[in-house]
């Protein structure tokens, strides 16, 4: 017994200085990081702009590989499998916590299948319509959904996304009726708003705000909590009389289940390293993001929470997982 415990401990301390040693070299070689959405996205230029100043911190080229599909569910199955040597990262956000709930086989898990990293920033939710619709409120949104039941349509990022959440959300509030039409991301669903493909949608607020300063866009409401102080006049979704709803998205970086956690403590430092630059903290504002640093516990907390929220949304819109 005494020789099985000794040889446990000794295997043991080997591991620790091994990931110790290869912390301490870490990274020797390209870093591949995982984008489960297109490339062109909000969270995709988020990435980019994060990935271009951690490059200079870690002295090493980071890769960018978006795999959009099924609501980020793909990307984040490819990351699951990949090898937890910290050479592959994956930008986790609000959707793959939704995805817990929302789909019966989102071929992954959230909380076991990955170490996070830290969280990068949170984004607002908007409620658009086309500029050319003559709707300049909610209150005459939903007017027209009860006007003409059915006859809407309202696009999101996915379904299962916290778009298409709110969207089921404001019809069980105001009991008008319209139709939901899903896309790959918020950029399409904008692109649908702004071809009159669709009547309204809920889209982030970096992919919407340059539209609404174009002219092209309508924003009806800021479907959090607060107003958001680059578009002071456009109230909250409380206050266009839609209570209960309140979705903030939000995005940070995770890496497989395993990864020593030695490098964990390495890619947080360096993640907050960049985040604290001002420069990178201006290109993320401007693209309508709040940087939102945290630590790894901190983020891994945020995304266990919006696994119970979406649940709570879930029975509240009546909507069964897929």
């Amino acid at each position: 017994m005494q020789r099985r415990t000794l040889a446990a401990l000794v295997a043991g301390a080997t591991l620790a200085l091994s990931a110790g040693a290869q912390a301490q070299d870490y990274p020797t070689r390209p870093i591949k990081w995982i984008v489960p959405y297109l490339a062109g996205t909000a969270p995709d230029t988020t990435v980019r702009i994060v990935a271009d100043a951690m490059d200079d911190i870690l002295k090493q080229p980071i890769v960018i590989e978006n795999k959009g599909g099924a609501a980020g569910n793909l990307g984040a199955q490819v990351a699951a499998k990949a090898a937890p040597d910290g050479y592959t990262w994956v930008y986790s956000a609000s959707p793959m916590a939704t995805s817990m709930r929302m789909y019966r086989k989102p071929g992954f898990d959230v909380m076991k299948d990955f170490v996070h990293v830290g969280r990068i920033a949170q984004s607002d939710v908007l409620l658009v319509v086309n500029a050319e619709s003559g709707i300049t409120s909610v209150q005459q949104l939903v007017e027209r959904g009860r006007k003409d039941p059915g006859k809407l349509t309202f696009a999101s990022g996915g379904v299962g996304s916290p778009a298409h959440m709110g969207g089921e959300l404001m019809l069980n509030a105001t009991g008008m009726e319209a139709l939901h039409v899903p896309y790959k991301g918020a950029s399409e669903s904008a692109t649908a708003v702004m071809g009159k493909q669709v009547d309204y949608a809920l889209t982030i607020f970096s992919v919407s705000l340059p539209h609404i300063h174009g002219g092209k866009m309508n924003a009806l409401a800021v479907m959090g909590p607060k107003r958001n102080p680059q578009l002071p006049k456009v109230p909250t979704a409380a206050e266009a009389g839609l209570p209960g709803i309140n979705l903030v998205s939000f995005g940070g970086l995770s890496m497989p289940a395993g990864t020593p956690a030695p490098i964990v403590k390495r890619v947080s430092e360096a993640l907050n390293q960049a985040l604290a630059d001002p420069q990178v903290r201006a290109k993320l504002e401007a693209n309508g993001s709040l940087v939102a640093p945290s630590t790894p516990q901190e983020y891994t907390e945020n995304l266990q929470a919006e696994i119970g929220n979406t649940e709570a949304m879930m029975k509240a819109a009546k909507i069964e997982a897929q």
